[in-house]
């Protein structure tokens, strides 16, 4: 049992839940912050983080579900728990399903509007799987999904959605598009064979760093916007600073000619990045509160 819970777990990359938990709880300070002058409650955060796993599970297994023929052709991905064998279809249903139970559960039990919003979540977690096979733009749908989670950690707290809450929003849609942009370059070749879209096989390695590196910046613009428009101050530009410094390094190591670093610059740097501006987000809001 234990054994087919771990396989489970990495089949959906749960290590890589610290890209979007961290903002999902950003969402939440900021909006209890803004709204109501107050931290939130212990007892919105555990729905929060009910509701994040539900729907990052859902969505990861579905992706792997989707997937599972072209992932058993392409080496880098052959060894993935479908596959390889480890898992079998119906169990991954199953597991699906039980996960997007824990997300209908989570925002039912939050506000109105976050049941209200459930079919949008649910259409883009399920659509995205579908778009390389037609579009290159699946990194900015990517970038709309992953990003529901510091929207829906701001409307969990808040019950509302106002224009501090959409450029956090776009902030992390480009952010995350930036780095999947840079993760797919590996497996451009492949790609290519499959007749699979993306930007790099779209327009070229190259190019799709210097979009990568466009999305970042408009990325860093999203943060420091929101020093002017919350009571953020300067705990949160520091933070802001190690950030930025995060995502310059993250495009230095990586270049056409040389990939070898690609899963430092996509793992670490972007699970160090998230955590470090909620962090100084948290502490920067914590130490005003307390004042």
């Amino acid at each position: 049992m234990f054994k087919k819970i771990g396989i489970f777990l990495q089949m959906i990359k749960f290590e890589h839940t610290v890209f979007a938990l961290p903002f999902a709880f950003m969402g939440a300070l900021l909006g209890s912050v803004v709204m109501f002058g107050s931290l939130p409650s212990w007892g919105k955060i555990g729905w929060i983080v009910i509701a994040m796993f539900g729907a990052r599970s859902a969505a990861m297994g579905l992706n792997r579900l989707i997937d599972r023929i072209s992932d058993a052709k392409n080496p880098r991905t052959s060894g993935r728990a479908i596959p390889a064998g480890l898992l079998k279809v119906g169990e991954v249903v199953i597991f699906i399903g039980i996960s997007f139970f824990l997300l209908f559960w989570a925002a039912f039990k939050l506000n109105p509007l976050s049941a209200k919003l459930l079919p949008i979540a649910v259409f883009l977690l399920v659509f995205y799987s579908f778009t390389k096979r037609f579009t290159w733009a699946c990194h900015i749908i990517l970038g709309l999904t992953i990003a529901l989670a510091p929207l829906g950690g701001w409307v969990a707290v808040t019950g509302t959605i106002d224009w501090t809450a959409m450029i956090f929003y776009f902030t992390i849609v480009f952010w995350t598009a930036g780095f999947d942009i840079i993760y797919s370059c590996q497996d451009v070749e492949f790609d290519k064979r499959e007749r699979l879209h993306s930007i790099p096989v779209r327009f070229g390695v190259a190019r799709a760093l210097g979009i990568a590196r466009v999305c970042h910046v408009l990325t860093g613009i999203g943060f420091i916007s929101l020093l002017f428009i919350t009571d953020l101050s300067w705990l949160y530009v520091i933070g802001m600073v190690i950030a930025y410094i995060i995502l310059f390094y993250e495009h230095h190591i990586v270049s056409p000619n040389d990939l070898s670093r690609l899963q430092t610059a996509f793992f670490t740097m972007n699970g160090v990045l998230s955590i470090v501006v909620f962090s100084f987000t948290l502490l920067d809001l914590v130490v005003q509160f307390y004042k």
